[in-house]
């Protein structure tokens, strides 16, 4: 059921009556059955994926819970009577089986999901490695179903898990209320990856309507279809024709353009996507972590994974890169290091180490395939590159005043779009050499006479198409620059009635009359849902 189909929305607007109609103790309730019908008219064969990862870590963090419940209440009996390294000593040792429950359980979560995702991409390069001839030799690839967002609700229940292991938040006693926390319908689909911490504070409560709170979350909602329908959907006939089209006469400054406009399509598809996820939550007094704040406006590579899949960036610094970084083989590999290469390169490797790991996994989360991963290291090199380099820079800034101006920052916005640009090209094409060949396409076939020529009508998108777009990213760069202020809805809120209803009911007229979609038409799979 897609978030843009006539019956997702029936399906909202009947919970949206009945969560408000019922009595408030019943809410979460509701709520849980809901998010279950949800994936189950996805398909009903991706139940038993997500509820064998709600039921072992319930059991999991539980176990913990109890654990590390007993383990203080036996240290506070034994306050007088033990010494401080017996202390220390028994606390040591209920960790160490604390640890070892939450590993057992992160071995099968993880393991589920990479089997799902990954063993045909490891069956593939085995054959590859081995280079068998005979196809009948080969090892077959299996025919495994690959749950819808299973990426995002396994880091949900990881992140879950972990933070009990630690003690930042406590274990959920009612199995109820953690799968409601796993399966919640909204940000199933393609995130953001919410915290237990975060999210359970309003996800429990009982909530009165209140007119503001459903009128802000059913606006968020219509921007969201705006993004998704009037640009990503119109802009993507347009990049499909080119990347099906490596062999053929679309390279060059096609490629240029497929590659931009495929980044304006996964802006406006992966933000319409969140801006619904948290309309939704919002007209339901739900509270969700934003998960963007205007990426393109970014300075640099740094600053954009500040500001793009918040969510994602912040689940894999808090639970991959500290606990690599602060592991007790990297610090003897750091002190080894210090006293073999001296003190500034020993000091920076466990950086190095630690963001590799992370970027080399951001790469495979995103999907199985050399191309992601080749994504993820280009990341990472052009990251370590821009660090090492930062003295030069902020020496360059200090010397020459110019670079300081308005002018040169928006200089710096653009080169950063491109650069992105670039590394999006891994994630256009299948494979790593079609991406390489395009780019190298870019800068050796001369074909940008066929712009003159109409050559972009070709494409499948027409001259109206274009107008389209070039007025909606118009309207979705104002907005950001709005955004700055205070929220956009806060400020149409604060005009007169009849300029408030002139702008959304142009808004939901803009969607009906230019969204890329009639009779016959197929609407897309937001993109993240694959990941």
């Amino acid at each position: 059921m897609l978030f843009t189909s006539y019956e997702f929305i029936g399906f909202v607007a009947l919970l949206l009556v009945l969560y408000y109609l019922i009595p408030k103790r019943f809410q979460w309730m509701l709520l849980l059955v809901a998010s279950y019908v949800f994936y189950i008219l996805a398909d009903p064969m991706y139940l038993p994926y997500i509820l064998v990862t709600t039921f072992t870590t319930y059991a999991a963090a539980l176990i913990m819970q109890k654990d590390a419940d007993k383990t203080s209440d036996y240290l506070k009996l034994h306050k007088e009577d033990m010494e401080k390294d017996a202390r220390k000593a028994y606390k040591a040792a209920r960790k160490k089986v604390r640890a070892r429950v939450m590993t057992l359980c992160i071995l099968i979560n993880v393991g589920i999901l990479m089997f799902v995702k990954y063993v045909n991409f490891i069956i593939g390069n085995v054959n590859s490695v081995l280079q068998v001839g005979d196809p009948a030799g080969q090892f077959a690839l299996l025919d495994v179903i690959v749950p819808m967002g299973i990426s995002f609700y396994t880091f949900m229940a990881l992140s879950y898990l972990i933070d009990v292991y630690r003690g930042t938040v406590r274990a959920e006693s009612n199995p109820g209320k953690l799968a409601l926390f796993i399966t919640f319908f909204p940000h199933i689909v393609q995130g953001p990856i919410s915290r237990y911490g975060d999210l359970s504070v309003t996800l429990f409560e009982e909530h009165a309507f209140d007119k503001t709170k459903v009128s802000f979350g059913l606006q968020r909602i219509m921007w969201g279809f705006f993004k998704k329908l009037v640009v990503a959907d119109r802009i993507m006939p347009a990049v499909t024709t080119v990347i099906g089209d490596t062999e053929g006469g679309h390279r060059g400054m096609y490629a240029l353009v497929c590659v931009i406009f495929y980044t304006i399509e996964l802006y406006a598809d992966f933000t319409g996507g969140i801006d619904i996820t948290i309309g939704i939550a919002e007209a339901l007094g739900i509270t969700v972590k934003e998960n963007f704040e205007r990426p393109y406006f970014s300075m640099s590579l740094k600053e954009y994974w500040r500001r793009w899949h918040i969510t994602m960036c912040s689940w894999f610094r808090d639970y991959i890169f500290y606990p690599v970084s602060g592991s007790k083989w990297l610090q003897k590999f750091t002190k080894f290091s210090r006293k073999t290469f001296g003190e500034k390169v020993g000091r920076r490797l466990p950086v190095y180490i630690s963001s590799f790991i992370v970027w080399f996994t951001t790469g495979l989360w995103h999907g199985a395939s050399w191309n992601f991963i080749v994504w993820g290291l280009l990341n990472y090199l052009v990251l370590m590159i821009s660090e090492e380099f930062e003295p030069l820079y902020d020496r360059f800034h200090n010397r020459f005043k110019w670079s300081n101006t308005r002018a040169y920052d928006l200089f710096r916005i653009l080169r950063t779009f491109l650069l992105i640009c670039v590394l999006n090209l891994f994630d256009c094409f299948e494979h790593v050499g079609d991406t390489f060949k395009m780019l190298a396409s870019i800068f050796t076939v001369h074909n940008w006479n066929e712009l003159a020529e109409g050559g972009l009508l070709n494409i499948g998108m027409s001259g109206l198409d274009y107008l389209i777009i070039l007025l909606a990213v118009i309207v979705m760069i104002t907005v950001s620059l709005l955004q700055r202020k205070e929220s956009v809805r806060v400020q149409i809120a604060a005009l007169k009635y009849p300029v408030r209803v002139l702008i959304w009911f142009g808004l939901f007229l803009c969607i009906l009359l230019v969204g890329a979609y009639g009779i016959g038409y197929d609407s897309s799979q937001f993109i993240y849902n694959r990941f």
